[in-house]
């Protein structure tokens, strides 16, 4: 060993180590890939690894390691598994994880930390020493445990697993130390663990008062959030709206929990203010998976004169912006049950002065695309509907906080696949790295493995080094980078509020060499010529890379008095 406490260089560590529990416990909860970077005090995990089956991916900057593994989890449904390094590698993930744990993915995340020795206030230089790693992360993950012993470990991560996909779902922290990592062990390997989802149910005077109210509702809609896709509930969903003959409404998180072309949908325009009208207008509005926050609620210009049913797995959500009759449970759980409890026809016919929801439906859809085309934005409507054109319709696609994203938390219809954008925290960089977890996730479980990443020119830098990974491990991701020269919705806020940006303006590469020298295949294409270009890619092998140079502009907002 070196005077570190890691094998020397070409010497392996020759016995099961604090490492191997770790391994055999994730495989034997069902987990198979794992993402990250190693370092020094993490070796004793990737030197586990070597004996075990967990296929790893390895990223280039820690951040995109939690993204990958939150795409993971989001496309195929299973849990993320995330090992880090410790002190600048585990400090660095957080923005992802922020994500992650704003949006509800269940991860584990496993974080190396100093030798045992050196736990505490005490300052001892060690190398990447910190006061207290797990407490950095408690504002981005669900809950931090530090392991002291080996034989703690299967037990806490088999806690960890069971609390991650548990609703509200979410990344869990488990950190290690480098000696109880290499240490070599007596405990047996392990052979199985289970891990099983706390039940969270509704309250049944809660479901009974609901229905009450629903039951004689002469105006019901429905807002769905990202906790309906969460807790697969679209079905219950569907039924219930059926069955009240609702409007239904999806947040950029629900984006897809409800047919997009249903009589009932009225799709996901939730920040029109035709929309909000709507809305407004409901004497019982049912808000499931939501918070009813600033993009929900029109940047909080929302004012519903009737009573509203709020349903979400998070105790702290509910009632956080409205008044309501709040409903704490999974989404899926809850729905199910007022869909059992409603009647299969109502006593009451819906009537929105003097029009059927159908009618209103389809008259508030109109309104908005007359809107939209009052406003010189025929490329920008003509570029997202070739995307979806060019988009198989089971391919799930990734978001970065862009103005083609911007456009597709409204407009976009995601069919059989779905859809996914990092509105739940809105940092950059999301949509490469997710896209990689996400097309490794799916081949991984035997389903076609494309994705789609669509990311700016500013957000597309954050993750440029990831570009090595789709290569390294020939990645199935087709990623369209938009150029506008600059943080382009920044720009245009700035621009809209004080008559002119600052600081927006970016000196970028030239993206298509920049990734043929990764050994990625490029293309730059205008903007008529999108969907040829992504049908292209699609048909390829591997990772590819799409840029459009073009300035895209938002719809106007209605949130403000223009």
């Amino acid at each position: 060993m070196s005077e570190l406490g890691v094998p020397a260089e070409g010497q392996g560590s020759g016995v099961r180590n604090g490492g191997d529990l770790v391994v055999e416990t994730l495989e034997a909860l069902g987990a198979k890939t794992v993402f990250g970077i190693p370092g020094q005090h993490a070796l004793g995990l990737f030197d586990a690894m070597g004996r075990g089956n967990l296929h790893f991916v390895s990223s280039r900057i820690e951040n995109n390691s939690a993204f990958a593994a939150d795409g993971y989890s989001r496309a195929t449904g299973e849990v993320g598994v995330l090992f880090l390094s410790t002190g600048p590698g585990a400090l660095t993930s957080l923005a992802g994880l922020q994500e992650a744990y704003a949006t509800g993915v269940p991860m584990v995340v496993v974080a190396s930390q100093i030798p045992l020795e050196g736990l505490g206030a005490r300052r001892k230089g060690m190398l990447h020493q910190l006061d207290d790693q797990k407490a950095s992360a408690a504002n981005v993950t669900k809950s931090q445990r530090l392991i002291q012993h080996a034989s703690g470990i299967p037990s806490a991560i088999q806690d960890a697993w069971t609390e991650a996909i548990s609703s509200p779902q979410g990344p869990v922290w488990l950190e290690i130390p480098q000696n109880v990592l290499l240490d070599p062990i007596m405990v047996p390997p392990v052979e199985d663990a289970l891990a099983e989802a706390a039940d969270n149910p509704p309250r049944i005077e809660l479901v009974r008062e609901a229905v009450k109210w629903l039951e004689t509702a002469k105006r019901p809609a429905i807002i769905a959030g990202g906790g309906t896709r969460r807790g697969k509930a679209e079905k219950s969903l569907l039924s219930i709206a059926e069955k009240l003959r609702a409007p239904v409404i999806c947040t950029p998180g629900g984006n897809g929990a409800f047919p997009w072309n249903h009589e009932l949908s009225l799709q996901a325009w939730i920040e029109d203010r035709y929309m909000t009208d709507v809305l407004e207008d409901a004497d019982v509005l049912v808000v499931v998976g939501s918070s009813l926050g600033e993009v929900t609620s029109n940047y909080f210009t929302f004012e519903p004169r009737g009573r509203i049913i709020q349903i979400d797995a998070e105790p702290r959500v509910l009632e956080s912006n409205r008044p309501g009759l709040g409903i704490r449970a999974d989404a899926g759980q809850a729905l199910a049950a007022l869909d059992e409890a409603l009647q299969s026809g109502r006593t009451t016919s819906p009537d929105w002065h003097g029009s059927t929801p159908e009618g209103l439906v389809k008259e508030s859809l109109a309104k908005v695309r007359a809107r939209l085309e009052s406003q010189d934005l025929a490329k920008e409507l003509k570029f997202m509907a070739d995307i979806r054109e060019a988009v198989p319709a089971d391919m799930q696609t990734f978001w970065d906080m862009t103005i083609a994203a911007y456009w597709g938390w409204s407009c976009w219809d995601a069919r059989e696949g779905q859809f996914h954008s990092a509105q739940g925290a809105g940092g950059l960089g999301f949509a490469f790295p997710g896209a990689i977890g996400a097309a490794v996730g799916l081949e991984t479980t035997g389903r076609p493995g494309r994705v789609l990443a669509v990311s700016g020119d500013g957000s597309s830098m954050y993750s440029i080094a990831e570009l090595a990974t789709a290569k390294q491990h020939n990645v199935p991701v087709t990623w369209l980078i938009v150029d506008d020269g600059g943080y382009g919705i920044l720009r245009e806020y700035m621009v809209g509020a004080f008559g002119m940006a600052t600081a927006t303006e970016l000196a970028r590469p030239d993206f298509v060499k920049l990734a043929e020298s990764f050994g990625v295949p490029a293309t730059r294409v205008a903007p008529e010529d999108v969907g040829d270009a992504l049908k292209a890619g699609f048909a390829a092998d591997g990772p590819n890379v799409v840029v459009v140079e073009t300035l895209l502009k938002m719809f106007a907002p209605t949130h403000v008095d223009v």
